[in-house]
């Protein structure tokens, strides 16, 4: 199971950094819907915060958390805010909660809720800039809360050395995406 582990962390890190390339006219549902899919840094971020609070056994306020400030960085997004050094950012959400799962992190539930909610809005403002559209926004608030459910079932039914092993592997896939933005 561990060299699995590893070969698919090295696959992920062999992807380049796509996550935001351009989405030309196409802002509609199936756009928002593909972005969380398509763009290795949130694919890797969602499903990091849904392992992380599957690991943890926590209740479902992170991830509805995480969307609700995703949703409020989206619309800062959409109105033209824009954050400095946010692809950098975006990258280290991936290395942090890949080294919360990795270190097992047992946070406060406020302390875990706190630190996703400032992840999601730096995503969310991310998506809400490339994305500009009501519809984009319900298709990616979707395509976040499939993923966050995954990360978080798995979580809750893989082992914890297996768990710890994929925290590395998104510690170090989000070290390589920060070099790279």
């Amino acid at each position: 199971m561990t060299k699995t582990a590893a070969v698919a962390a090295l696959c992920l890190l062999a992807l380049p950094a796509m996550a935001h390339p351009g989405h030309g006219d196409s802002v509609g549902f199936l756009a928002g819907f593909a972005h969380p899919f398509t763009g290795i840094d949130h694919l890797l971020a969602m499903l990091g915060v849904g392992l992380w609070g599957g690991q943890q056994r926590r209740s479902l306020a992170q991830p509805a958390t995480f969307l609700g400030m995703m949703l409020l960085g989206a619309l800062a997004g959409m109105a033209g805010l824009t954050v400095p050094g946010l692809e950098t950012g975006i990258a280290a959400t991936v290395a942090l909660v890949g080294l919360a799962i990795a270190l097992a992190l047992a946070l406060p539930n406020w302390l875990g809720m706190l630190l996703v909610g400032v992840f999601a809005l730096a995503h969310g403002n991310a998506h809400g800039q490339e994305l500009p559209a009501a519809s984009a926004a319900c298709g990616f608030l979707l395509a976040s809360a499939m993923l966050l459910c995954a990360g978080r079932f798995a979580g809750q039914v893989l082992a914890g050395r297996v768990l710890r092993v994929a925290g590395v592997a998104l510690t170090a896939a989000g070290v390589v995406l920060m070099g790279v933005n």
